[in-house]
């Protein structure tokens, strides 16, 4: 009997940038994945994660029914069962405390995944909580929030530049893409900059590599603006055209002298010098940072702002190669509007809302203080922000005081095992959705349908079916309006133009949604000036520093001389891996054999002086906590420096030595680039 195969044109969901995939499924099942050609992000590449896409979905260890934990242990349940028990109790909660007391966490920051994050938010707002949390409030958030700020809307990096400036952003290991793209425009004289305390691989075919001290890219950026205003390297055309504040930021700028700089991050003065002026001089250059290695320091608002500003004066704003400001993509909002404020609003009010454009999310670096005085309930959808967020103590010890606490995953994850009920989720290729890509080259954003390419495995459920029938169960049904997943995708596309049915038969490929338009067009910047904002009006308003300024990190040599006897080193976490997306596809063999365990780098003289070999165990401390990892001597490390991975669980979870007390103080972020930390031979 013939095979009934099929090809079916998807994409990948295990970062966020959506890459075009074939998958190949014999009578119901996926036997193989590979590369979409004609996607114009990847070009029919995928990384070795995509390319295990289907170990991940047919693993052993998947979650198969749902689970409620008695007496210590899991039992398995149905879903009604376990859907009737906990609309009871969240009914119960909001009875005695009111609806502000569900959380709800989001894997997906709505990239990657749209419907995740969008659905999730919107039941919570349905049940009528403002408490929504994602990894977006300690990554990619400040950015955006940064650059809405600055220019009003959200400008992003091209993949095609004349000049890479990799500011702490290694794309060999976490942007596939990106290093395609250079490679290919290297070879038509682009040029690159590596600044990075690790002299990464793309670092041998720079311009220049700048080593710098872990934590202190803003005063690296300051000093920069320093010597472009003060050479005269800037565009003044540009600069008088559409910009506000340059008048006040000539003053401000003189204190931040190459010499001062020098002192601060490790980086000789004349080469500061002479990166802006190669910046500068460089028409089509961006700033690459890294997805959150500016974010995560005490001068990551800051740090946003003067990569903004080098941008601005330089003149590299909607040009071929700078940054292009994103036209956005008009999608219909699975969410809804909820009036109260959510956690961390009245805390960190930028996050939160710009000029009266507000974000739904809350600071999750506020959560673990607020259990169980205002959250005693959680649901965590398609994330594990035990090990993910920082300080995994905090978390570990507020979850375990919460009264219901319900995690829907694929896997049993390490903050599913604190949960009262565990729910199997569907992967990617067993339910609908959309995928979009924002940073590809002639036009952004490229939309395509992703397709359920077979049926759910096991008892997993979708998160549209999840929340649908949990809707139900609390009487919010009405909120939950689509009868099926295509519904829900025809809801989402009813602004563009397009539907579910074009999508699937006509562009089963995906497409251009808008096409790229370079020039400032007469300008119209949704700043309280109505221009690119050098001088902050908005951070002005909310008390902060309205031109870029320098904060030293709250734990280092400089700011913590009594943490320094104990912890002499400078901790960083968050190196990333290639063959891993944050705490996920940590089981799939194939990936394991290319990547084992967990290798935290050192350089050959810290080594010496510690008594620590290539490949021996070592204990890392901070004042949170001590992990256990292989020390890999490194000699392109920086030294003093101890460079340590993220997403590993157990006794090697990183998180384990950050502090969600170490924070930004304009949004709130972690501080987990820049600690103090002691070694060992283990």
């Amino acid at each position: 009997m013939a095979k009934d195969i099929k090809e079916v044109l998807t994409d990948c969901t295990l970062c966020y940038h959506s890459c075009g995939a074939i998958v190949t499924v014999e009578d119901g099942k996926a036997v193989k994945v590979k590369g979409l050609e004609s996607h114009p992000l990847n070009r029919g590449v995928l990384c070795p994660k995509g390319r295990a896409a289907l170990d991940n979905v047919y693993s052993p260890d998947r979650l198969k029914y749902p689970l409620k934990k008695v007496n210590g242990s899991f039992q398995q349940i149905t879903w009604d069962q376990a859907l009737t028990e906990i609309g009871e109790k969240l009914l119960k909660l909001r009875e005695d405390f009111g609806p502000a007391v569900l959380g709800v966490f989001s894997g997906s920051i709505g990239v990657e995944n749209l419907e995740m994050a969008g659905l999730t938010h919107r039941f919570e707002a349905a049940f009528g909580s403002p408490n929504f949390f994602s990894v977006e409030s300690i990554c990619y958030r400040m950015r955006i929030r940064t650059r809405q700020i600055t220019f009003g809307k959200y400008p992003t990096e091209e993949l095609d530049s004349n000049l890479y400036v990799l500011w702490g952003h290694n794309p060999r290991e976490s942007d596939f893409p990106l290093l395609l793209a250079i490679k290919k425009n290297l070879k038509k004289g682009a040029k690159v900059v590596v600044i990075d305390p690790k002299r990464i691989p793309l670092a041998d075919r720079a311009e220049m590599y700048i080593r710098i001290r872990p934590g202190t890219d803003g005063a690296l950026a300051l000093a920069m603006i320093h010597v472009i205003v003060n050479e005269k390297l800037y565009d003044a055309d540009f600069i008088e055209k559409y910009t506000s504040g340059f008048d006040k930021l000539v003053p401000h700028i003189q204190q931040y002298t190459p010499e001062w700089a020098e002192k601060i991050t490790w980086v000789p003065a004349a080469d500061i010098r002479k990166l802006a002026r190669l910046f500068a001089g460089t028409k089509g250059a961006g700033i690459y940072q890294g997805t959150c290695t500016q974010d995560q320091t005490a001068n990551g608002t800051q740090n946003s702002r003067a990569f903004a500003i080098l941008q601005i004066i330089t003149g590299n704003i909607n040009n071929p190669g700078g940054w292009v400001i994103n036209p956005g993509l008009p999608l219909g909002n699975i969410g809804l509007d909820v009036k109260e404020k959510p956690l961390g609003a009245d805390q960190y009010p930028l996050f939160y809302e710009i000029e009266g454009k507000k974000s739904h999310f809350g600071v999750v670096t506020c959560v673990p203080e607020s259990i169980p005085e205002k959250i005693k309930a959680f649901l965590v959808i398609g994330g594990n922000p035990v090990v993910s967020m920082a300080d995994s103590n905090a978390f570990r010890e507020a979850f375990a005081r919460l009264e219901l606490l319900v995690v829907h995953d694929l896997f049993m994850t390490e903050t599913g095992r604190l949960a009262h009920y565990v729910l199997p989720a569907c992967s990617h290729l067993e339910k609908w959705g959309l995928a979009y890509t924002y940073n590809v080259c002639h036009g952004l954003p490229y939309l395509m349908l992703r397709k359920k390419a077979i049926e759910p495995l096991h008892e997993s459920w979708s998160e549209w079916r999840l929340f649908t029938e949990l809707a139900k169960k609390l009487g919010i049904g009405k909120d939950f309006p689509w009868k099926t997943e295509e519904e829900l995708i025809d809801f989402e596309l009813a602004r563009t133009g397009l539907t579910f049915k074009q999508l699937l038969e006509e562009k089963p490929e995906g497409a251009f949604f808008k096409e790229k338009s370079y020039g400032m067009k007469g300008g119209g910047f949704l700043t309280p000036s109505g221009r690119i904002e050098i001088y902050s009006s908005t951070l002005e308003k909310t008390g902060f520093d309205p031109l870029p300024s320098y904060r030293e990190p709250q734990r280092s040599p400089v700011s913590s001389p009594e943490l320094l006897k104990k912890y002499p080193l400078i901790l960083s976490t968050g190196n990333r891996n290639i063959y891993y997306t944050h705490g996920q596809l940590r089981g799939i063999m194939s990936l394991k054999e290319k990547s084992p365990e967990p290798e935290a780098e050192i350089g050959p003289e810290t080594a010496r002086i510690y008594g620590i070999g290539n490949g021996d165990g070592m204990v890392i401390e901070t004042n949170r906590g001590s992990v256990r990892m292989k020390a890999r001597v490194n000699e392109r490390v920086a030294e003093g420096v101890v460079l340590v991975p993220h997403g590993w669980s157990g006794e090697a979870n990183a998180n384990l030595l950050t502090d969600t007390e170490c924070r930004e103080p304009i949004m709130g972020y972690p501080e987990v680039k820049a600690l103090l930390c002691s070694i060992r031979k283990a």
